[in-house]
């Protein structure tokens, strides 16, 4: 038993020894093999990396062959690029100093003319002067020999001599002055008259006359009922607003505002289309459009300003000279309409500037701007004549002289240092003699309603004054903080009693003074 054990374990070691050193045997066999493929592997890499190293040089080689060809011919482009300028400017040079050593040789031979001219020259001087000697000595013994056989010295004889011909020259001239007058005479009324003339033919006018009264149309007869308001409230606050006389009458689809003050009017008709357009008719609502009215008026007299002198071709005029301008669209001239006489003064004096020969674009400007003063923005410059008015604003709005003084001398009020200021005077007696231009009756009644109004004006407390009803009623407005009730009918006294002292009018002047109190508050 224990030999049979030990016998399986003998054989079990031996079969182990014997598998170890085959595996050995094997193993080595194996890495022996494996190092003899590595080797030729590597030997392959090595000469294929060989290979790959020969192309690439010969390939690097090829390209730095053809580099080098490259730049050496570039290299060679630049050598001839510069030969050849290096060839252009040595040309450039060679023509230069041919072309200096010809001037110089022009030079030389002008310098030797030069000189021989110079010699020739001082030649003739020299005989010249002796000459001149010669003659001066054969002068003077000529002089001396007519002295002897006249008897008179050179001094005496050249003042008889003077005095024969200032006695013949000055008979010459004054019949030659003479004989110019009396042309002068012939032709110049007849010359007068053709350009007056011309110029009248190639101006066409219009012969209009502006009247007090506007029409306001309204599409029934229900709207006057609503314009007229509770007890007459709403035509009351319309005509005080606007210092506007409301007619409502039988007239059918009509409205009457009468007023002698253009804008006054149209203020209210402008007002009246948007009461009734809005259809809120009330006093507080007809004081806020009156207002705004007013400042549409006064954005339209500058727009009418505008086209006026770009119509007539004025240009760089003072915008407070365009917004005067303006106005007179609003104000009329013995019922000539101011703006439409001075655009015709304007064309006409252009007319007749350019027949003259005269500047025809500073003779517009003067023509147009020749009635300003009859516009104006204080109640201090109606006491000034517009002439000398109109001159004073243009002088302080930067206008040229000539301008100036025309506009001032054109009613003789300054002298007249222009030829432009008889133009302006000739044109502006031209466009107010034409027939029916204008009417000396309907001045006068607007002059005596400005008066009336000035007169209100004149007393304490006086807030607004209105002529209404062709100067019967003077409607007067006062502060109710300055004026009390009492004080309300002394004024009504007073100022009938001025009127009645210091006026000529036909029938009566009935003056209504009006004292209004408010309260006003708010709530938050």
């Amino acid at each position: 038993m224990d030999n049979s054990i030990i016998l399986i374990a003998g054989g079990t070691l031996l079969g182990v020894i014997i598998g170890f050193i085959i595996a050995k045997t094997l193993e080595k066999s194996n890495a022996a093999k494996g190092i003899s493929n590595a080797k030729a592997e590597a030997q392959r890499i090595i000469k294929d990396a060989t290979n790959d190293g020969e192309s690439i040089k010969k390939d690097k080689i090829l390209q730095a062959k053809e580099k080098f060809i490259e730049l050496k011919s570039e290299h060679e482009k630049v050598i001839l690029s510069r030969d050849k300028k290096i060839a252009d400017a040595e040309k450039r040079t060679r023509d230069k100093e041919s072309q200096v050593s010809n001037e110089l040789s022009k030079q030389k031979k002008l310098n030797s003319e030069f000189e021989a001219k110079l010699k020739d020259y001082n030649y003739r001087l020299d005989f010249l002067d002796k000459k001149e000697l010669e003659i001066e000595r054969l002068h003077k013994s000529q002089v001396e020999q007519l002295e002897v056989i006249s008897s008179l010295s050179a001094e005496e004889a050249k003042s008889q001599l003077v005095e024969s011909l200032k006695g013949e020259a000055k008979n010459d001239a004054l019949a030659f002055i003479q004989s110019t007058i009396e042309e002068s005479k012939l032709t110049a009324q007849q010359e007068a008259r053709k350009i007056i003339i011309n110029t009248i033919q190639r101006i066409g006018t219009e012969e209009a006359v502006d009247n007090c009264v506007s029409v306001f149309n309204i599409e029934s007869d229900d709207v006057k009922g609503r314009i007229i308001g509770r007890e007459g409230r709403n035509i009351r606050a319309i005509e005080a607003a606007t210092g506007v006389e409301i007619i409502v009458d039988d007239t059918p689809e009509a409205i009457i505002l009468s007023c002698f003050d253009s804008v006054r009017r149209e203020v209210a008709r402008l007002s009246l289309h948007k009461l009734v357009t809005d259809g809120r008719i009330h006093p507080a609502r007809i004081e806020e459009i009156v207002k705004k009215t007013r400042k549409q008026i006064e954005q339209e007299i500058i727009e009418v300003g505008k086209r006026t002198v770009i119509d007539l071709g004025i240009h760089n005029l003072h915008p407070e000279l365009i917004k005067m301008v303006g106005r007179m669209k609003y104000r009329s001239s013995y019922g000539q309409n101011l703006l439409q006489h001075s655009r015709e003064v304007a064309k006409l004096c252009g007319i007749m500037a350019a027949e003259l020969g005269l500047n025809p674009k500073l003779a517009k400007r003067a023509g147009l701007l020749h009635d300003i003063g009859k516009v104006p923005d204080a109640e201090a410059d109606m006491e000034t004549p517009h002439a000398i008015l109109g001159m004073q604003w243009a002088e302080k709005y930067g206008e040229k002289d000539d301008v100036i003084n025309a506009i001032g001398a054109h009613h003789d009020e300054i002298e007249m240092k222009s030829l432009l200021a008889p133009i302006i005077q000739v044109c502006d007696a031209i466009s107010g003699a034409r027939p029916g231009a204008r009417r000396q009756v309907l001045d006068s009644y607007i002059q005596r309603l400005k008066d009336l109004e000035d007169i209100a004006f004149g007393f304490t407390g006086v807030k607004k004054a209105y002529a209404i009803q062709a100067g019967r009623e003077l409607r007067v407005i006062v502060e109710s903080e300055k004026v009390t009730d009492q004080n309300a009918s002394d004024l009504s006294f007073n100022i009938s009693q001025k009127i009645q002292t210091d006026m000529t009018y036909p029938g009566q002047v009935k003056v209504t003074v009006i004292r209004e109190t408010r309260a006003v508050n708010i709530a938050k």
